[in-house]
């Protein structure tokens, strides 16, 4: 994944001149930043993994490119957060970061860059490039979505990605690793609106990660095999899938575990299902395939 894409439709940096009116496509969750801006918006990767574009207007196929990241990434939904950066109009940053060539895309997972390629890409291409960011990020737990962001500022503005007041607390506490505190301002969040999908998916995304950070994964994987019956180890290692990316395994495992328990322990598994499902986007195909086989497991 880290190895350049063939340079087909890159341009050399020093061939640039003046900068352009750029294309500029943006949506809920793509967001133009600048040298002074960029530092702001890349706190966010302790949260969702981030996709840098890093462009010209001159380069050659650059627009439709662009346009298919964003696409991307508005379908997505949050699951990361696309920044566009102008070389042009930021060559400090380009400079600093190694640019030579643009298009450049990158991740940032938790503050680390990740080379993802170079030039152009197809579409499709792309998806699964981004894919195996988003796996990497997984590992690490950063399993968070992105909040949406206002339009794209026209080039040379500068503004900063503009996140709703209402979940600055919340991210914050996030950001810092207190999840005890973000599940708290979550649920206030809650409970005045109990139906907001970002309130709820971030209630969700905190609590397991207050649950996995604890962890060991060796234990929890001992535990299992040693007992495949025990609740909290069928619940601990479910957490553990969830949170590097296993979903379908991690919603397998719950869905069993339903069937094969009863009573108080039934509903105890059925609400860390439901939870798990809160983290995702409600209309995933592995949310979706699993609800129905958790409605067949209970009825």
């Amino acid at each position: 994944m880290t190895q350049p894409h063939s340079l087909r439709g890159a341009i050399d940096l020093s061939s640039l001149g003046a900068p352009a009116t750029p294309p500029a496509p943006a949506g809920s969750y793509v967001t133009e930043v600048d040298d002074a801006s960029f530092d702001a918006a890349m706190q966010g990767s302790v949260r969702h993994p981030i996709l840098i574009e890093f462009y010209s207007p001159r380069a050659p196929e650059q627009e439709r490119l662009s346009q298919d990241l964003a696409a991307l990434t508005d379908e997505a939904a949050g699951r990361w957060l696309l920044v566009r950066v102008n070389v042009d109009t930021s060559p400090q940053l380009a400079t600093e970061l190694q640019i030579k060539a643009v298009p450049t895309v990158a991740g940032v997972v938790s503050g680390q860059l990740v080379p993802l390629w170079q030039g152009t890409l197809p579409k499709e291409d792309a998806r699964v490039r981004i894919e195996e960011l988003l796996r990497m990020a997984a590992k690490y737990g950063i399993v968070g979505k992105a909040t949406p962001v206002a339009a794209a500022p026209a080039v040379g503005e500068g503004a900063e990605p503009t996140i709703d007041p209402r979940y600055v607390a919340a991210y914050d506490a996030m950001e810092r690793e207190d999840y005890a505190a973000a599940r708290r301002e979550f649920e206030a969040l809650l409970a005045t609106s109990s139906s907001d999908p970002i309130a709820k998916a971030g209630l969700a995304q905190s609590a397991l990660l207050s649950r996995v950070t604890s962890a060991n994964p060796q234990a929890a994987a001992a535990a299992l095999a040693a007992n495949p019956d025990d609740l909290d180890a069928v619940l601990g290692m479910a957490d553990l899938e969830a949170a590097t990316g296993q979903l379908e395994a991690a919603f397998a495992r719950l869905v069993a575990a339903v069937r094969s328990h009863s009573g108080d322990e039934k509903d105890i598994v059925r609400k860390r299902l439901l939870e798990l499902y809160d983290t995702c986007e409600p209309a995933d195909p592995a949310v979706l395939r699993s609800r129905r086989e958790l409605a067949s497991a209970l009825f």
